[in-house]
């Protein structure tokens, strides 16, 4: 799943090409994956790409008082194109969702593999007309987020720390991979109890929590769309590398299956060399 770093980056690369052309085509191909009617889809024609940012997970692009607003889920993705194909897409067919032409020939398709399709596209003319951004928790790296801040939506939550993390109506932008990621940095059970850390683990969580979002959206920027997936993979030290040495303490990367994801992490790093059994109804480490 495209996660806080990446949508930052599709954000800048989509600014940055497509910022000053003219909408001239807007073609539907997934018909479940909008999920609003008015403005209608076709409203967007004619209307100049201001620009594009990044709102929690979502990629949001400025079209001159309406916004494009896209969720891309699991399986989503944004494909630059340039030259755009000529022809109209058939709906229900293959992988793309929504095709955007451009003036100068260029353009994108928005697309999502495998079958769940949850990918979502909105037309509206605020941000808050999303519903899911309008019930946002607060931005990691915004301005003014600090230690206090984290302390404070934390507070409230009784859930796992692996569950609140990830959890946007608590903190925006952060998926599975990232709060594997965080938590790993952090030396932090999954299982902990989000509203019980001591002042040590949250300052170590706090800091892991910015940092590796930080270095990533670093690492991110100014790679082109279809780049942005492998230097991801490249820069995750416990994520999708089950069975792996640890690079901190060279022990061996463990797993969890619950419910339709896994995560990941280090028993030696995390939770005291203690391994979580990998079963689905499995009592976890707390």
């Amino acid at each position: 799943m495209p996660e806080l770093p990446e949508v930052e980056a599709l954000a800048m690369f989509l600014g940055e090409q497509a910022g000053g052309r003219t909408v001239e085509r807007a073609e539907l191909a997934s018909l479940s994956a909008l999920k609003t009617y008015d403005p209608a889809l076709e409203s967007l024609v004619g209307r100049r790409v201001a620009g594009a940012e990044r709102v929690g997970k979502y990629l949001c692009t400025d079209l001159d008082g309406l916004w494009l607003v896209t969720h891309l889920a699991r399986a989503g993705w944004l494909h630059w194109r340039d030259p755009l194909p000529a022809g109209r897409p058939k709906p229900g067919r293959g992988p793309l969702a929504l095709r955007v032409g451009l003036s100068g020939g260029a353009g994108f398709d928005l697309t999502e593999q495998g079958t769940e399709k949850r990918l979502a596209i909105w037309v509206v003319r605020a941000l808050d007309q999303v519903e899911g951004i309008a019930r946002l928790g607060p931005d990691p790296l915004s301005e003014g987020f600090d230690e206090a801040a984290l302390a404070a939506v934390l507070g409230r939550e009784a859930g796992r720390l692996k569950t609140v993390l990830a959890d946007q109506s608590v903190l925006a932008g952060v998926g599975n991979a990232y709060s594997d990621e965080i938590l790993w940095a952090a030396r932090l059970s999954p299982f902990k109890t989000a509203s019980k850390l001591t002042a040590d683990e949250l300052e170590r969580l706090y800091h892991a929590l910015t940092g590796t979002l930080r270095k990533a959206v670093e690492r991110s920027l100014g790679q082109a769309a279809r780049e942005l997936k492998d230097a991801k993979r490249a820069g995750l030290n416990v994520h999708g590398r089950a069975g792996q040495a640890c690079p901190a303490c060279g022990g061996t990367v463990r797993e969890v299956h619950l419910a339709n994801r896994s995560f990941q992490y280090c028993p030696g790093c995390q939770t005291g060399g203690r391994a979580l059994a990998d079963r689905r109804l499995s009592r976890l480490l707390k």
